[in-house]
């Protein structure tokens, strides 16, 4: 039997996860490492701080799997996209990585679109310039510390760095690379012209490959140090979305995936690349080679829903802990009574402001049409039905742009839940069916990887060989025609405030 290792580099710690050519997990092993927050808004992390971290799961899973371990065929590496590692000329770390979290860059971002043009940036970057995205990134640095600036010669992503520490090789994927605000995604290549606009030189960048290609070997100083063999075939990657749409077999036409983290993402597989013009959604590269992807993400899904709990649902955190159980199945139980639309009542998930399809920093939550009828179950329902219509209104944008949704998986904390799978398939209209064994980004990274050790013909035959789902909830038609006015009143109610928000933002607390 061969295996496989997927290597995440997550944003809270790296997950090292050791597969058979099956598809079944042996062992995984998670080591955290901190974020650093030198100022308000920033995210940092030390890349040495993800090496050790991997050196350390490595070396755990081959004390304890070692003849697993020995039999090695191949490594894929994921992990959190955007994020900027500058590198010297002999390979050190110039700086921390600035993360995809940090908000530090917005005028930077300003001057790339200014300098670029907004709608030139989105018909080759198929994205708008974002605090998040790499771009902006490079432009703070060579603004606010220049002598750093000075010192780079090689700019990587998180999970690339962690690849040039196990094979020596500098390089990135297509789907990572779509995340710089850098990159002409239906070309799959960096891009001339927006290096040339911007004054960087296309000598920092590395190579880019398709995520299952073969991009190096682990060296023996590298194995000594992780305590395997030299010499196991490296393999590309994806960013953490691409690599988790292959481990959830999101790798066709047609089928998508929806996740209720924190965030709510939604996620989908095309064949030809389709850009938003308006950037209300992103499109990537996908790890499938000459394939793409189309996301959005809606900020405080999951959130907001916590949000609820911390604030209302006290008693029945006492209660669950009594009896052992999760909160939200007590909370679940108390939304299942209250009719859908809860009677009359909305919510505005935008406790975070919104990114897809609204991309409004200033946008806030919303409770519309509260009155004394309504108890806290109803504000309960209000709110899982708010994050399914802000869900809904990004699905419909991907519908627009020609995007075909036939299957959608569901996936994350939020997904545990039926109650809210079958809102999710009564409003969108789609079977929705979890995954069986959701191991995350590290499973699709062990698949790319298994592609690449000539395991699997191709990644799609990989997904075939090794995925299931769980039977899909139909979705209910007649429920799905109460939910569909209140639906077209929430997508009414956002534009309405617009002008609102924004002068919310500005009001002067302390008075």
């Amino acid at each position: 039997m061969k295996y496989l290792l997927g290597i995440d580099v997550g944003t809270s710690g790296a997950k090292v996860a050791l597969f058979d050519a099956e598809g079944r997990l042996v062992g995984s092993v998670t080591e955290e490492y901190p974020l650093l927050q030198p100022d308000n808004g920033w995210a940092e992390q030390d890349p040495d701080e993800w090496w050790r971290a991997v050196v350390a799961g490595i070396g755990r899973l081959a004390a304890e799997h070692p003849a697993q371990m020995a039999a090695l065929a191949g490594i894929g590496l994921t992990g959190q996209m955007h994020g900027l590692v500058m590198l010297d000329d002999a390979g050190a770390v110039v700086r921390n990585a600035i993360l995809w979290c940090d908000g530090r860059t917005t005028a930077q971002c300003e001057e790339i679109t200014r300098r670029v043009g907004a709608q030139r940036l989105i018909d080759i970057t198929a994205n708008p310039a974002l605090p998040g995205f790499t771009a902006g990134k490079i432009l703070w640095v060579r603004q606010h510390e220049p002598e750093n600036y000075v010192r780079c010669r090689h700019i990587l992503m998180p999970k690339d760095y962690i690849r040039y520490k196990l094979t020596g090789v500098l390089g990135a994927d297509a789907s990572d690379a779509s995340g710089t605000n850098l990159f002409d995604v239906a070309a799959r290549r960096w891009s001339d012209e927006i290096l040339k606009v911007l004054g960087i030189d296309p000598a920092l960048l590395p190579p880019v490959s398709e995520s299952p290609e073969v991009i190096g070997a682990v060296t023996e100083m590298a194995a000594l140090s992780c305590g395997t063999r030299a010499g196991i075939p490296v393999v590309a990657g994806a960013g953490d979305n691409a690599a988790a749409a292959v481990g959830l077999g999101v790798v066709k036409a047609g089928r998508a995936f929806t996740s209720i983290g924190t965030s709510g993402v939604i996620f989908a597989h095309a064949d030809t690349v389709t850009i938003d013009p308006g950037g209300r959604v992103h499109t990537f590269c996908a790890a499938v080679p000459g394939t793409w992807t189309v996301m959005s993400c809606t900020l405080a899904a999951g959130l907001s829903l916590r949000w609820y709990r911390d604030v209302f649902c006290q008693s029945e955190i006492d209660e669950a802990a009594r009896l052992g159980i999760d909160a939200y199945d007590l909370i679940g139980e108390e939304i299942a009574r209250v009719p859908r639309g809860s009677d009359r009542l909305l919510f505005l998930p935008y406790l975070m402001g919104e990114r897809s399809p609204l991309l409004d920093s200033n946008a806030r939550g919303v409770f519309f049409g509260l009155s004394s009828i309504h108890s806290r179950a109803h504000l309960a329902r209000a709110v899982m039905e708010g994050v399914t219509y802000s869900l809904r209104q990004c699905l419909d944008v991907l519908r627009d742009m020609g995007v075909s949704c036939e299957q959608m998986l569901a996936c994350g904390g939020g997904a545990r839940s039926a109650l809210w799978r079958q809102m999710l398939a009564d409003m969108f209209a789609l079977p929705v069916a979890v995954p069986v064994g959701d191991e995350g980004p590290a499973f699709g990274a062990a698949l790319l990887a298994g592609v690449g050790a000539g395991i699997y013909a191709s990644v799609e035959d990989a997904c075939e060989a090794t995925i299931g789902a769980s039977e899909p909830l139909a979705p209910d038609r007649q429920a799905g025609a109460v939910y569909e006015p209140y639906y077209q009143l929430f997508t009414q109610l956002y534009p309405q405030l617009k002008t609102q928000f924004a002068t919310l933002a500005h009001l002067d607390e302390r008075n």
